[in-house]
């Protein structure tokens, strides 16, 4: 059976599969068109994508042999779907290595945007910064109120961190979670507007699908309180950026983190110009430890599909 690569992964990730497997590699760090054209690529019957890499019906229709799309990744929107529905071709993915490394991230955004951690160091090192015990203040987290949209793995997990420190928590979802998930975190079920309208930090984490694109924008900002802090660790089409752009400007809100971008990679210059807002460069899951535990569970998913153990498969389609 050959693997073929999008991306240049690291290879001891999967040792698994050597010697049981032809696996092919792009020629640079990304598969590039004319890589689909190479007679090896077209052979393949296995494709392992990364979240950042467009698989599209054109590249689909080069492989006419290919059987599972492997993705190196929670999320799937990268994917074609369509094409893979029409050839009967299954998709999986590895939502359980990216739960923590996310988490993490957005519970350190969220830190650094309220206590300006990044503000101040920026400052510091141009030598702008006036020492006072009334200069330099910020925001605590310590008996505020998480709002968690998207209260799955990633957002239990974030959940559990802000416990820790002393938040209170709500939560909105397509559908309420148990008492007894909901007792360990002390969390309270919420409409969606309460939740906007009622939370000092509000997370996003949940997937992406073109029924949330958008699901924050200009009104459910006007919702917010003017000293709540918006965090996105999800997708960036969740947010209208040029909503968020215009309320971080006239103080709609106090500040944003965010590791994802609407038009990522792309970043709007309004965003990079602006002090109250943490940018990062959409390393949610972006650990060594994480990159390999994700290649690990992308071998787990290939090889249950090549002994035909779909019970032991991430199937997504």
């Amino acid at each position: 059976m050959t693997i073929t690569f999008t991306t240049s992964l690291p290879r001891e990730g999967f040792r698994r599969l050597d010697g049981a497997f032809t696996l092919v590699f792009p020629a640079g760090e990304l598969a590039e068109t004319q890589d689909f054209l190479r007679p090896e690529f077209q052979q393949a019957e296995v494709l392992v994508s990364t979240f950042d890499y467009h698989v599209s019906r054109e590249m689909i229709e080069l492989m006419p042999h290919l059987r599972l799309i492997a993705n190196f990744g929670a999320g799937y929107n990268n994917i074609d779907l369509g094409a893979c529905r029409e050839r009967s071709i299954c998709v999986t993915n590895t939502p359980q290595p990216v739960i923590e490394p996310t988490a993490e991230l957005a519970f350190a955004l969220m830190i650094d945007v309220a206590r300006r951690v990044s503000e101040f160091d920026r400052q510091i090192r141009k030598g702008e910064v006036v020492f006072g015990v009334m200069r330099n203040l910020s925001h605590s987290l310590y008996g505020k109120t998480l709002g968690i949209i998207g209260m799955g793995h990633i957002g239990q997990s974030l959940a559990r961190r802000a416990v820790a420190s002393g938040m209170k928590l709500l939560y909105h979802n397509r559908h309420r979670l148990p008492v007894e998930t909901e007792e360990i975190y002390h969390a309270r079920y919420v409409d969606f507007q309460t939740l906007l309208q009622d939370s000092d930090y509000v997370s996003l984490n949940l997937p992406y699908t073109q029924e949330v694109h958008h699901l924050i924008g200009k009104p459910e900002l006007g919702m917010m309180k003017r000293t709540a802090f918006l965090i996105n660790t999800a997708r960036g089409a969740h947010v209208d950026e040029n909503a968020l752009v215009e309320a971080l400007k006239s103080g709609i809100i106090a500040g944003a983190a965010l590791d994802v971008y609407e038009h990522e990679p792309v970043i709007s210059t309004e965003l990079l110009e602006l002090e109250n807002v943490v940018l990062s460069p959409h390393t949610g899951t972006g650990t060594w430890e994480g990159r390999i535990a994700m290649c690990e569970n992308v071998c787990d998913n290939i090889l249950a599909f090549a002994n035909n153990e779909i019970d032991k498969m991430n199937i997504v389609l």
